[in-house]
């Protein structure tokens, strides 16, 4: 089969050039949409699957083991499951038993007052969560705090507001900046950890939020069977990792609407594209006929119809991904569990790569088909 040379179809791109900018920016505007749908969805997938360890067990109040904001647990019952619950990790004898109180208030900071998540903990939070590492500083005592490295975005300040040796202001509290952390993909990283009982103080509680446990050789049903044998405590027991895959169920209508909406738009663009290629290839049906007259068969046209839309979508595709590591690459994003980076990596350039094969393609069928289909004769006098 004699093929069209490759020139016919670049040349033909531009015959008319506000249509080749337009089918370019429909092709961006899909792909921009698929990617960035994927890189939030991802994005947040892994956010949440990064928070929870394998080896903790999460004690929370009888009622809230879907949110350790509404849970309360008595201050005691920390020393009670202590004593009680056998087969903890315990580095140079210290049990990794961490009682936290998870507290949201607004902070005040450079003359700026926002929402923000303050966790109040000890030092054995650092044993239950071995992910968190201290890129500055060191670790709070009373009086003090030390920020995620993303905090900074979520209050709307600048990054070196909330350098070691600056204050926060927490209600009525001026805390001193000790440390910055980082917990790479989890949802420390846009918290401020403080002392617990001064954070207990501030809050207005006497409840702590939950118990961490981290096993070393110990059952997770040992926990679990401690909480259910003190019913006078109203505990239950919960494994990190279900706890936050929990959590990505409850967030997965947003990831959905996320899918949906950019569907929606996508399908929009496909069509409004659809059409005008559609218009571009009707206009050409002499000429069409006339090249099969001449010796090339239909194929050898379909195929150059093929690359005229297979090099559209390709620019289409350059632009939008262009686009998306321009607005998204290094954003972060909040939700109320936390905040995530997008994933713009290599799937998410995968995703983006075959939207643009799949527009290209399915963008030439059917104007290639109505364009082909009259008898050449027909096609001729037409």
């Amino acid at each position: 089969m004699a093929l069209l040379p490759l020139q016919y179809a670049v040349r033909n791109l531009y015959r008319s050039v506000s249509r080749l900018v337009q089918l370019i920016l429909g092709s961006a505007l899909v792909v921009f949409l698929a990617m960035g749908a994927h890189a939030l969805n991802e994005g947040m997938r892994r956010m949440l699957a990064a928070s929870g360890s394998e080896k903790n067990v999460l004690i929370l109040g009888a009622g809230s083991e879907e949110s350790t904001q509404r849970s309360e647990i008595p201050a005691r019952a920390a020393g009670i499951a202590e004593a009680s619950i056998a087969g903890a990790y315990a580095p140079l004898g210290v049990r990794a038993f961490s009682p936290q109180i998870v507290h949201m208030t607004e902070v005040g900071v450079a003359g700026i007052r926002a929402k923000a998540f303050l966790r109040g903990v000890d030092e054995r939070a650092l044993l239950v969560h071995p992910e968190v590492v201290l890129l500055d500083g060191r670790f709070p005592g009373p009086g003090e705090a030390m920020v995620g490295r993303h905090a900074w975005r979520r209050l709307g300040v600048d990054a070196d507001s909330l350098r070691p040796g600056n204050t926060l202001q927490v209600d009525d509290a001026a805390l001193r900046i000790t440390g910055v952390f980082a917990a790479p993909g989890s949802v420390f990283e846009s918290e401020i950890w403080m002392n617990l009982h001064e954070l207990l103080a501030l809050a207005r509680r006497e409840t702590y939020s939950a118990i961490v446990v981290r096993l070393d050789d110990g059952d997770p049903v040992d926990v679990e069977l401690f909480t259910r044998q003190r019913i006078d405590l109203e505990l239950s027991a919960i494994p990190e990792k279900t706890y936050y895959a929990k959590l990505s169920w409850f967030y997965a209508p947003i990831r959905w609407m996320t899918w949906a909406t950019a569907l929606l738009i996508a399908t929009a663009a496909f069509f409004g594209g659809l059409n005008t290629i559609h218009a571009a290839f009707a206009a050409r049906v002499r000429e069409v006929a006339t090249l099969q007259a001449i010796g090339f068969s239909r194929a050898a046209v379909f195929v150059s119809f093929l690359q005229e839309s297979m090099l559209t979508s390709a620019a289409g595709t350059l632009l939008g991904a262009a686009a998306l590591l321009a607005v998204l690459s290094g954003r972060v994003v909040y939700i109320g569990a936390g905040a995530f980076e997008p994933d713009c990596g290599p799937e998410t350039l995968g995703v983006g790569l075959a939207a643009g094969v799949l527009l290209g393609v399915l963008g030439t069928l059917p104007p290639a088909f109505r364009c082909l289909r009259p008898p050449l004769p027909q096609a001729l006098r037409d």
